[in-house]
């Protein structure tokens, strides 16, 4: 649960009743619950109002597949091209790297003001 565990959910449970004490408890869980339940009718409606939207302009699970399907056909033929056309340039770039001389300095580099 949350990557919590039984030890360290015991000692949130213990500081949880140490502030607030055992008459508050039961009404804040209350309100915890309620507010979850809220923030879950809210989800299920963003959902179901995207569903709608997207029904209405003519979208279904089929539809939007294919459409990233082809997007990501895209972006892998990108990736490739730009591959194809870098690789020249990085190994001129390491050929011209390892033709300098190395600069040797003495003791550690200092910023200038």
């Amino acid at each position: 649960m949350f990557g919590i565990g039984g030890g360290e959910l015991i000692l949130i449970l213990f500081v949880v009743l140490m502030l607030f004490g055992s008459d508050k408890i039961p009404d804040i869980a209350r309100t915890m619950g309620k507010a979850m339940a809220q923030l879950k009718n809210a989800t299920n409606d963003i959902k179901s109002e995207i569903q709608k939207g997207a029904e209405a302009n003519g979208l279904d699970s089929k539809s939007i597949t294919a459409i990233t399907g082809n997007i990501n056909q895209e972006i892998s033929k990108a990736k490739e091209n730009l591959l194809k056309e870098a690789t020249p340039i990085v190994e001129d770039a390491k050929i011209d790297i390892e033709n300098t001389e190395t600069i040797e300095s003495e003791g550690p580099i200092k910023r200038q003001s």
